[in-house]
């Protein structure tokens, strides 16, 4: 199913800035944080990296937009010295996060999504492009190993 990238609208921002937070905060409680620390930890995250409040061309939200028009999804990326710990290399893009609805999955949409994040990268000089999944993400790690992403550092934890 063909998709494209349409600017996330300034109206719209505010409920899925919410929803990203949200979403982070649960996958944060699955790798073992508490409530309390992953929520911390989620508000932190995207008041460092939406510190103007809305998205920039060099750390951008579009909506993935269907062929009726009909959002079916989102695309978070940015340059990686975006957001706060990173390297600040002008090379270097970072998806932070990709997501297709439920109910849109299994179309090819993920993997049109991935090439679409890989041609904006580029048209912002990008060289590189990375990112980030837990664990417990197995459909997005086929997905990304399938579109020739590799590892490149594996952090590891043993509960106590």
């Amino acid at each position: 199913m063909p998709v494209h990238l349409v600017p996330m609208s300034p109206e719209r921002f505010p409920a899925w800035l919410e929803r990203s937070r949200d979403e982070y905060e649960r996958d944060l409680i699955v790798t073992g944080e508490s409530h309390d620390e992953a929520r911390r930890h989620s508000a932190e995250s995207m008041e460092g990296l939406f510190a103007s409040g809305a998205p920039t061309a060099l750390n951008a939200v579009f909506d993935l937009v269907d062929e009726l028009e009909r959002s079916v999804g989102y695309l978070w990326l940015g340059r990686s010295g975006s957001g706060a710990g990173n390297s600040g290399d002008d090379n270097s893009w970072w998806i932070w996060d990709v997501l297709v609805d439920e109910q849109h999955r299994g179309r090819g949409i993920g993997r049109e999504a991935m090439n679409l994040a890989e041609e904006y990268a580029r048209s912002q000089g990008a060289r590189t492009l990375g990112l980030s999944v837990f664990a417990f993400n197995t459909a997005a790690r086929t997905l990304y190993d399938s579109v020739g992403y590799e590892p490149v550092s594996v952090k590891m934890r043993k509960s106590l």
